[in-house]
């Protein structure tokens, strides 16, 4: 009889539609689940504090399901090509299987693991639909542009069922664990973590109980409501997915019988999209992908870029979602381009800057799509929002949170302004003393942006 194999975990944290569990289980050997905390191959983009909170609870609720199958999730702390080449030796190991890494240092570290080991280190597809690689022109060259790529996957379709959860692991036992608490993912002193816990259940079941809801109350009017921030229009799957508490195979199953799919279909698709954008340019979260933009003049303005952060703008709509993103580890997807384009345009604050306080903050950050995004606002990236859409975060309150509901959540400040000044509150007849006033006039940031992107665009040609 062969030894047992390894199964490693990092963002494939679920036991339904996993292929590398199932294969591993189909293998007929043992199986040890492991789950390495690596914290020094990602260097600036190791998990922030968000994250980190969730990956506590996650892999707490994957430990249950493990459990209830017979299986224990045993715990490393290290580099992952050190700490499963250690393991492997250890057991007697006859293989590894995990999921595809799609981050630049993931995939190095797996060309570690795999020269670290003695034994073969089997990848499988686990968090997207489709491997970059298949998904390119007739050229053969990485699609830049989302409509024509998203019609390429399109023609993929259907797609296989997804796998279901094993009702039984046949575990490899007595191996050592760290303990999740001396982990410390947690925040202590102070814990800001209140807001999330009420908010979020990490876990596999906590994302098919949020798809459920979705599933009844939400995709049917996903396209009318998605983009309003007061209401539970969106689907809020994005930290199960990136987490690989579900995966997009299960929701794209799940949805393929309602009417109103298809808007919803292209925002998985545009993670695929993402996705594909750092695997082919793996400079994606530091360099802009047009490279006439480093050339671009920015603002250190380091109080500005404090006010942005904690909500005190004075401009309604940008802090209510900055206050979101603060009290619940996410923000609207609407509001999420509303306080990209401030921060990018009518401060000229580097897209760099905003997308590493998303990294830190966000509940489901996830590398490729928060570069792919910031750079799309910033006008840099791929299929990119031109340099002279500049969002007016007034016009867009009054668009999208016409009573001033989102705003008012969230900045109770406001809570007594009428409603035709709720998002310009500084042209009411008695503005509300204890609200900052604008920290720019977004008339004046406007003009400045336009002229900056001008120049920046004459120096190009």
């Amino acid at each position: 009889m062969t030894g047992p194999v390894i199964l490693l975990l990092r963002r494939e944290l679920r036991l339904a539609d996993n292929a590398a569990l199932a294969a591993a289980i189909a293998s007929g050997c043992s199986v040890l689940p492991v789950f390495v905390l690596d914290d020094t191959s990602p260097g600036q983009w190791a998990a922030g504090g968000a994250s980190r909170w969730w990956l506590h609870h996650s892999l707490q609720s994957l430990a249950t399901d493990l459990a209830a199958r017979g299986a224990t999730l045993v715990l490393r702390r290290g580099a992952i090509d050190t700490e499963i080449s250690r393991l492997a030796a250890e057991i007697g190991a006859s293989a590894v299987h995990a999921g595809m890494p799609t981050e630049p240092w993931s995939r190095e570290t797996y060309r570690g693991l795999r020269a670290a080991l003695s034994v073969p280190l089997v990848v499988h597809q686990t968090s997207l639909l489709f491997h970059p690689d298949r998904i390119k022109t007739q050229a053969g060259t990485p699609y830049g542009v989302y409509t024509p790529f998203s019609r390429a996957c399109l023609a993929q379709f259907p797609l296989a069922p997804p796998l279901p959860a094993p009702s039984r692991i046949d575990c490899y036992p007595g191996v050592q664990s760290d303990d999740l608490d001396s982990w410390d993912l947690r925040p202590t002193k102070p814990d800001w973590s209140h807001g999330l816990g009420a908010f979020w259940t990490p876990g596999e079941a906590g994302a098919l109980a949020r798809l459920a809801t979705f599933l009844t109350d939400g995709v049917l009017d996903y396209a009318a409501k998605r983009d309003v921030p007061s209401v539970d229009g969106t689907s809020r799957l994005s930290p199960y997915l990136a987490w690989g508490e579900i995966s997009p195979r299960q929701i794209l199953h799940a949805v393929a019988d309602h009417p109103a799919r298809a808007k919803f279909i292209s925002e998985i698709l545009w993670r695929e999209f993402a996705a594909g954008l750092l695997w082919h340019y793996q400079e994606l979260p530091t360099d802009p992908l047009r490279r006439e933009f480093t050339a671009m003049q920015w603002h250190d303005n380091p109080d500005a870029l404090r006010a942005w952060q904690r909500g005190q703008t004075g401009i309604p709509l940008v802090d209510a979602g900055m206050r979101q993103l603060w009290q619940t580890g996410w923000m609207h997807n609407r509001v999420r381009m509303v306080v990209a384009s401030f921060l990018v345009k009518h401060l000229l604050i580097p897209w760099q800057v905003g997308q590493a306080w998303f990294w830190d903050t966000l509940v489901d950050a996830d590398l490729a799509q928060n570069a792919a995004s910031w750079q799309w606002v910033a006008g840099c990236g791929a299929d990119a929002a031109p340099y002279f859409r500049v969002f007016n975060p007034a016009l867009q309150g009054a668009r999208f949170d016409p009573d001033g509901a989102y705003v008012r959540r969230f900045v109770p400040e406001l809570a007594g302004v009428a409603d035709r000044f709720i998002h310009t509150p500084w042209l009411a007849p008695r503005p509300p003393r204890n609200y900052p006033a604008p920290i720019i006039d977004l008339a004046t940031g406007r003009d400045r942006a336009l002229a900056a992107f001008a120049a920046l665009k004459k120096i190009a040609v």
